[in-house]
């Protein structure tokens, strides 16, 4: 934890959410990071190199390319790859159509699927048969897809909101900052970190018209839902406390923020430098209109 005495304007930046897309895999290896990328159909294998391979039930847990990741009971997963060939029946019977369309809207994450297999003669590669699911866990796959989405849309749009809110930031001086900062995916206050947030806060007190900005923040770690979470957790903890312990006026506190991975304060290629991103700052500030500095 560090205090800081600072005369600069606060400059805080937003996350911009982005999805990268991957480039398709070789159709047969297996790949630990398969993440959630359309299902294309592969080349059909020649006929008469394949015999009957094991039939795996399971859940789907990634998938990429030409390839399903499928999860088992037992938590072992299979690598089968999905062909031209591939037959795809819901609990209604068997799928027409453009396979590849099919996959876009079946072949879900979290969809628990029976997958007759190929492979060679004495093993490799499985390829899939026929891949068969419940219409009912369909629905249920497809609401759980769509609610993730639906929640990326309400955090892009409290975004917005959150820029519209700090528009008028450089109304404000910065009189000092101090750092509150956090283990890896943590969020609790040492003893250590109490001390400084009563003492900044009685220091804020004896200035005439200041008040607290309270920004969380993460490091590049975890997903960017997690983090904008994880951030306004943070920012929320050190709120609770200097409101609860410290006895600092709630009215005399901004709008705080989560800013998840945004404006890092050091390069997140260190664990060193992730270290000093995983924080709280908790600024004091007066309005300039009535700062007499």
């Amino acid at each position: 934890m560090r205090i800081m005495s600072e005369r600069r304007a606060l400059r805080l930046s937003m996350a911009m959410l982005a999805l990268s897309a991957s480039a398709a895999l070789p159709a047969q290896q297996p790949d630990p990071s398969l993440s959630n990328i359309v299902v294309n159909g592969v080349s059909t294998p020649p006929p008469g190199t394949l015999v009957a391979g094991p039939e795996v039930k399971g859940v789907i847990s990634a998938r990429r390319g030409g390839q399903l990741k499928v999860t088992m009971a037992d938590g072992t997963d299979r690598i089968i790859a999905v062909t031209d060939a591939t037959r795809i029946r819901g609990s209604g019977g068997l799928f027409g159509g453009n396979r590849t369309a099919l996959a876009q809207d079946s072949l879900l994450n979290g969809l628990p699927v029976t997958v007759k297999t190929l492979q060679a003669e004495g093993g490799g590669d499985l390829f899939a048969k026929q891949i068969s699911f419940r219409t009912a866990d369909l629905k249920t796959a497809s609401m759980i897809r769509n609610a993730t989405a639906q929640r990326f849309d309400e955090q892009t749009a409290a975004t917005e909101a959150l820029r519209g809110r700090l528009g008028d930031i450089d109304k404000y001086n910065v009189k000092s900052t101090m750092t509150v900062h956090f283990d890896t995916g943590k969020a609790e206050l040492s003893a250590d970190d109490k001390a400084q947030l009563c003492t900044t806060a009685t220091a804020a007190e004896a200035t005439e018209n200041a008040l607290l900005l309270v920004v969380g923040y993460t490091d590049s770690t975890g997903s960017d839902e997690v983090n904008q979470q994880l951030s306004e957790k943070r920012a929320g903890r050190v709120i609770n406390y200097l409101q609860q312990a410290c006895g600092w006026k709630p009215y005399r506190m901004l709008t705080p923020t989560g800013m998840a991975k945004a404006d890092p304060a050091a390069s997140n290629d260190t664990e060193e430098g992730k270290a000093q991103n995983r924080r709280v700052a908790v600024n004091v500030m007066v309005s300039k209109s009535v700062d007499d500095l």
